[in-house]
């Protein structure tokens, strides 16, 4: 395995832990550990990335589970903020269905021998998506309760522009199934 490989899969290996120290009860603390670890788990996206494709090490498991690892940390993270009362949940579910029919139709393009990568719209969402529960995390009040509603429905609105471009884009995908 390759060492983008070896990145997604530790910011896949991170989850369960920001997890633990987000929505446990260790001090106030706790959040601010969750918070590194999310950053660094986010940091391992960019950095796997621009490795694989500087070293030339570009996989089709990459392809598939670099994707997937960001859906992960960003579903568990927004999960849990809406059990924060961060976001709400409406807007949680319209991001995490959209990956779902992502995830479906990368499944669909992999029966038929085709292997999709993210797209600019998708991988602008994702970054707006971290920095959203960097600071939804961060929970700094004040002046940042405006920054926090900006960067909420920038990110949804990133979603829904990436879904519809990414099934337009990819539209020929579909018609491998009539």
């Amino acid at each position: 395995m390759n060492t983008p490989n070896k990145l997604t899969m530790l910011r896949v290996i991170l989850i369960p832990f920001f997890v633990v120290f987000l929505l446990g009860n260790f001090g106030t603390w706790s959040k601010w550990v969750a918070l590194a670890i999310f950053i660094v788990a986010s940091l391992t996206d960019m950095l796997d990335g621009y490795l694989a494709r500087r070293d030339n090490l570009v996989t089709n498991f990459g392809k598939f589970m670099d994707p997937l690892a960001d859906k992960l940390l960003v579903c568990s993270a927004m999960i849990c903020l809406v059990d924060m009362s961060r976001i709400p949940s409406w807007i949680v579910i319209i991001i995490i269905g959209r990956e779902f029919v992502i995830s479906g139709f990368r499944l669909i393009a992999s029966d038929n021998g085709v292997v999709i990568a993210a797209n600019y719209w998708g991988k602008c969402k994702t970054v707006c998506q971290m920095f959203m529960i960097i600071v939804l995390i961060a929970n700094l009040g004040g002046g940042f309760v405006v920054v926090e509603q900006i960067l909420i429905y920038a990110s949804l609105i990133l979603t829904v522009i990436s879904l519809i471009t990414y099934l337009w884009q990819n539209r020929s995908v579909l018609s491998m199934q009539e």
